[in-house]
């Protein structure tokens, strides 16, 4: 064997070896943070972990205030557009041969306006109307103020609009009653017989799961239910079905706010989570209203004058079709667009950074690493293992207060940790039926197509252009590069 210095033995190495994190860290089971060990014997006491490795500061980006269409204007551009998509959906229904000679009877006009139900037009818009109604009367409600004389005008006014459209509903389902079958007459009322049982119930459901889960909702803000019983107690059914006839009718109510912790306490992941467990349900509630609406357009202006059609009478089913789920998408935008504004995704993406992620790994992996026991009252920071309910995770985000066996968690950052992930989709969506339109324009042979196409087209326009100036400051505002003067971290 040649000669020369021996290296060191693997005794030697391991005496000078570099202290390990478990010798760093310690483990302080006291605290939730201990380390899993794989002997017996006992390790160094050290600090916990949130007293050696303090998690990154979140910083969140500023963005510009962007103008958003006013209640009242929304609600009229949303009732003007689908007013147009009722009167395309007749085009297509009831359109003729209208350039033959006059002496043809099928061609005397455009239209056959003596097969259309004008009882049914009528009962389409007043259904059509019910939110800009609604929303008349709750902004009268609100500047309701002044005089006596002013404020009975008010109520006068308020008491005249809600009468008329009760009357005019009335009247034009006494006709229809007259002149169709009971069968015709369901399809009326469907939604509403839909959305009762579904959506009301679901609701006191997710009430009642929501009171056994860990997270708590404040003092202020929790809900009257799980103050008075944690059981399922059923509720007056026409209570529940007043009180989601007035939330869909209603505007949403008022935002929630965020506030970015400066200091860390031991309560302040738990206030993370409750804020979290809040923003959950007013976002769950506004997809809720987007749903039902968007469906409900789009069953009243598209499918139902479908279902009053004679059975004499020809029409292109693929293009009714068609037009029916071309309303559905532009009506879910656009209540997309309204009801979840940059500032409130901008809230729910600060509100996911501070809740942050687990990954759960695989039994057997990172076995020579430290892991520590999750506790509910501990941030975080990123790379740390814990073990909970017999699993291992580890901490994706740079701030980790998350449970992390709640899916609902993992989806919550997922969706709002990225925040123009919902702005890009709507734009993706809408790009592509604004594209899909463009093709179909370029292909029509026939009048009406043609005539249904650039109206529609002339609509989608005005949303398309909101959400692509939208996207182009926000791009640039979150892009803009974060100095630690400018954190962020005031709340707002």
């Amino acid at each position: 064997m040649p000669g020369g210095r021996r290296g060191p033995t693997r005794q030697q190495l391991s005496r000078f070896s570099l202290p390990s994190l478990q010798t760093l860290v310690g483990g302080n089971v006291s605290n939730g943070t201990g380390l899993r060990s794989s002997s017996n014997s006992v390790g160094l006491s050290a600090p916990p972990i949130s007293t050696l490795i303090t998690p990154e500061p979140v910083r969140h980006s500023r963005i510009p205030e962007l103008p958003l269409d006013s209640s009242f204007l929304f609600e009229f551009l949303l009732f003007l557009y689908l007013l147009v998509a009722l009167f395309v959906q007749y085009i297509n229904i009831y359109r003729t041969v209208w350039w033959y000679p006059y002496s043809h009877p099928a061609a005397s006009t455009s239209l056959n306006f003596h097969l259309m139900d004008y009882h049914l037009a009528i009962f389409i818009s007043v259904m059509l109307a019910r939110r800009l109604v609604w929303t008349i009367v709750s902004e009268v409600s609100q500047s309701s103020g002044g005089s006596l004389l002013r404020y009975v005008v008010l109520i006068a006014a308020r008491l005249s609009l809600l009468t008329m459209c009760g009357w005019v509903l009335c009247w034009t389902l006494v006709n229809l009653c007259r002149n169709h079958s009971v069968l015709n007459l369901l399809f009326l009322g469907y939604p509403f017989g839909v959305y009762v049982p579904l959506c009301c119930f679901h609701q006191e459901g997710g009430k009642s799961q929501a009171s056994g889960s860990d997270c708590e909702y404040p003092a202020d803000h929790q809900p009257a239910d799980l103050v008075e019983s944690p059981f399922f107690r059923p509720r007056d059914f026409l209570f529940l079905l007043r009180e989601n006839i007035r939330e869909q009718l209603s505007s949403p109510p008022h935002m929630p706010t965020h506030t970015c912790p400066q200091h860390i306490h031991s309560d302040t992941p738990e206030l993370i989570r409750a804020e979290v467990e809040e923003l959950k349900s007013d976002f769950n509630r506004r997809i809720k209203e987007v749903l039902f609406n968007s469906l409900f357009s789009a069953y009243y202006v598209a499918f139902l004058p479908l279902c009053f059609v004679k059975s004499t009478q020809y029409y292109d089913m693929r293009w009714s079709c068609e037009h029916l789920i071309m309303v559905w998408i532009n009506a879910f935008v656009m209540l997309m667009s309204q009801l979840l504004p940059p500032s409130y995704c901008d809230l729910l993406h600060r509100s996911a950074a501070h809740l942050g992620r687990w990954q759960k790994l695989e039994h057997g992996s990172y076995s020579n690493t430290p892991q520590h026991v999750w506790s509910e009252s501990t941030v975080w920071p990123q790379g740390v293992l814990v073990r909970h309910t017999r699993s291992l995770y580890k901490a994706v985000g740079s701030y980790n207060v998350a449970l992390p066996s709640d899916v609902s968690h993992a989806r919550f950052y997922f969706l709002f940790h990225k925040p123009l992930r919902i702005l890009n989709l709507l734009i993706g969506i809408e790009s592509s039926v604004v594209l899909y339109q463009l093709y179909s324009l370029l292909r029509s042979e026939r009048w009406n197509h043609t005539l249904s196409l650039g109206l529609i087209l002339l609509c989608n326009y005005y949303v398309l252009f909101k959400l692509l100036r939208d996207r182009i400051v926000l791009g640039k505002a979150y892009s803009y590069p974060l100095s630690s003067s400018s954190s962020g971290l005031k709340s707002q």
